[in-house]
């Protein structure tokens, strides 16, 4: 995990985003539909309804 860090780190906001955006569309793939549910609340914190029915429609 400390290696991912260190390189996420070295790259600017932007670009970390997007390829770890690649990555998870591929992990997601993977996984269940309440994982990657439970994976979203998890990285935007215990959200109201609103924020997390908006999250569905993404």
């Amino acid at each position: 995990m400390d290696e991912i860090q260190k390189i996420i780190n070295q790259m600017g906001p932007e670009e970390a985003l997007t390829r770890l955006g690649v990555v998870l569309r591929e992990l997601f793939a993977q996984v269940s539909e309440e994982l990657r549910q439970d994976f979203v609340v998890k990285l935007i914190g215990e959200a109201d309804t609103d924020k997390v029915t908006s999250l569905v429609h993404l």
